[in-house]
């Protein structure tokens, strides 16, 4: 029996952008499953994804793409049946660093500009989405029209904690194996922040040259591709 596939969205996208990576896994005859990812910050994100785990029979592999990345870093972090991580154009933390920080040190992605915050009743949190105009250049400029209007139309805001929140605890990486898919053309995560990070947490890595943010929905097939190397890696 192979390891179950549990795959986390990001901010500003939702469980659909894995449609078709999940129908090629499918395909492979692997089962897989889209999470809704929270993006009310890392903790709770976290350990929303944690208790999934904690209820899918066998082992596990999870992928997360961009702020997904540390959520699966959190929810893998102590989970025996987590065998393996497979990051898609994603943030990569150690503990007591956030998906702001981890970035600082590289060319300021044009995502940071296109940033639109809103307010609501009861919290002095600001939500985050991507300004609509700005959408297909900042996270989808490989996709259809139409898959660009559907992913602007359908953003899930993030909280602003979520990626300020620093890692709690010890991430999942520093005991399974890990894969990383680089998006050569990622214009919300600097490509060079996601080609260093993933030497250093020593995945091995798969870079798709001209691809978007959006990798999972414009290169489905190479991405899941990945994917069924880890699990048949892990099984």
């Amino acid at each position: 029996m192979s390891a179950t596939v549990l795959l986390v969205h990001g901010a500003f996208a939702d469980g659909s952008s894995w449609n078709k990576v999940i129908a090629h896994l499918r395909e492979a005859g692997i089962t897989a499953r889209a999470i809704p990812n929270q993006l009310r910050g890392l903790t709770a994100d976290g350990e929303y994804v944690a208790g999934v785990v904690a209820q899918t029979e066998g082992d596990v592999v999870l992928v997360g793409h961009s702020y997904g990345g540390p959520v699966i870093t959190y929810a893998g972090s102590t989970a025996d049946n987590v065998k393996g991580l497979v990051f898609v154009a994603a943030f990569g933390l150690d503990k007591g660093q956030s998906a702001q920080e981890a970035t600082s040190g590289y060319p300021e992605p044009e995502l940071v500009s296109a940033l639109q915050p809103w307010s609501y009743p009861g919290s002095d949190v600001p939500e985050l989405t991507i300004q609509v105009d700005k959408y297909r250049s900042v996270f989808a400029a490989d996709v259809t029209d139409e898959e660009a209007a559907a992913g602007a139309a359908n953003q899930r805001p993030a909280s602003a904690v979520a990626l300020g929140e620093p890692l709690s605890v010890e991430p999942a990486w520093k005991r399974v194996p890990s894969w990383w898919v680089v998006a050569g053309a990622d214009h919300a995560i600097n490509p060079a922040y996601q080609r260093a990070t993933a030497e250093a947490i020593g995945a091995t890595v798969t870079e798709l040259e001209g691809g978007s943010h959006s990798i999972a929905v414009s290169r489905p097939r190479e991405v899941a591709d990945v994917i069924i190397e880890a699990v048949r890696s892990v099984s």
